[in-house]
């Protein structure tokens, strides 16, 4: 009933912000007459990363239902989210970015997804519009940009915590990496991987295939060969789901090893038996202690949706209050005042501290965890850097 409640809450004030103008011209700016403050989302609404992005999309509806406005030097405004389908790709990512832009946004959150917030950065950097990434963890969304920031931790971490778990916590000398050569997550993610894994003396054994593929044998057969003591197979959940199953099937016995994107309920439906034994790093979880917000906010979710939050939702939940509160401390909906207090942002959400580095990137602790029973299972959390 609560659930029902929030989601008729929730549609009701996004229509009655529908009907107010904007932010102001194209400067951002809320004027006396508006009354609202246009925040806009992209996300891979439609395609292959939809599961991700829809419960990525659910930390943002809490946390709207919870703040649905925003104090602004004494003045309270409604907050309108406009949302734009990037479908997790390059081009359409820029389109969707720029739509945004056009219907007067004064910030934007997402993507999930590094692919498409690489074809957001440009876009955002000349309109100079700053954005907060949600989930999008290869270091080259925010490089560069002054305007791009971001709520979760990055590849180059996130490697060296898989591989350093894979050398020192599984005893693993020889690791094979499967490498999706049309994704900027997945090549990044198994190059850091790798010069990690490496570095502390292990053995490194590739494979790689394109986005789209469904037959993995070959790969498998190959790496089989080898006689690997783990498999580092970072991907999007749906290839890397029927890598997976694939492996699984074909004989294979040692640990496989993924990045954040295992995170997400589908993983385990698309995966079914065979995703149990899979490790995986991520941001979040119902079981881990990561501030003093973390169970609080795992109660709610819980009282209000009946399961634990995913990773993916606890960063979206936190993107927004950190972009809400960014506009707050502006005292404005001007863009580069909204950016100058994302820029010196000390804020603590579900996910941890956030305080951003010279490239818009917080330091942030990542938590390990395990597919058992067809469920996600908390192992242990490691440290930020």
């Amino acid at each position: 009933m609560k659930k029902k409640l929030m989601a008729v809450a929730l549609t009701l004030a996004l229509s009655a912000s529908a009907l107010l103008t904007g932010c102001g011209g194209g400067t951002g700016e809320a004027s006396a007459d508006s009354d609202v403050v246009k925040i806009g989302v992209t996300m891979p609404y439609t395609g292959d990363m939809a599961a991700g992005a829809a419960i990525e999309d659910e930390g943002i509806k809490l946390a709207y239902s919870e703040r649905p406005t925003a104090t602004i030097n004494g003045k309270e405004y409604k907050v309108e989210l406009i949302t734009a389908d990037n479908k997790g790709d390059k081009v359409e990512a820029t389109n969707a970015a720029t739509s945004l832009i056009d219907q007067g946004v004064c910030a934007i959150l997402g993507s999930y997804s590094s692919t498409p917030s690489l074809g957001v950065s440009q876009v955002i950097k000349e309109a100079g519009i700053p954005t907060l990434g949600l989930s999008c963890t290869n270091p080259a969304v925010t490089a560069g940009n002054d305007y791009y920031f971001r709520v979760c931790f990055i590849d180059p971490y996130q490697g060296k915590v898989m591989a350093s778990y894979a050398y020192n916590t599984l005893g693993a000398k020889t690791a094979a990496i499967a490498t999706e050569k049309g994704s900027d997550y997945s090549v990044g993610l198994a190059q850091y991987f790798k010069d990690e894994f490496t570095k502390l003396g292990g053995k490194v054994v590739e494979a790689s295939y394109q986005t789209g593929d469904t037959d993995f044998n070959a790969q498998i057969t190959n790496l089989k060969a080898s006689n690997p003591d783990v498999y580092f197979v970072p991907s999007n959940y749906t290839e890397a789901a029927m890598f997976v199953k694939q492996a699984k099937q074909a004989g294979v016995t040692q640990t496989i090893l993924g990045g954040d994107l295992y995170g997400v309920p589908e993983f385990l439906t698309l995966a079914g038996n065979e995703a149990n034994g899979c490790q995986f790093s991520t941001y979040f979880d119902a079981n881990s202690n990561l501030s003093d917000k973390t169970a609080d906010f795992v109660a709610k979710y819980r009282e209000a949706n009946g399961k634990d939050p995913a990773g993916c939702t606890a960063l979206g939940y936190d993107g927004y209050n950190l972009m809400l509160d960014s506009i707050e401390k502006a005292g404005s909906t001007d863009p580069e005042a909204i950016k100058e207090a994302l820029k010196n942002a000390d804020f603590v959400g579900v996910t941890g501290p956030v305080k951003f580095d010279e490239n818009g990137d917080p330091s942030k602790a990542a938590v390990i965890m395990e597919v058992k029973g067809n469920k996600f299972s908390y192992i242990t959390e490691v440290s930020a850097e």
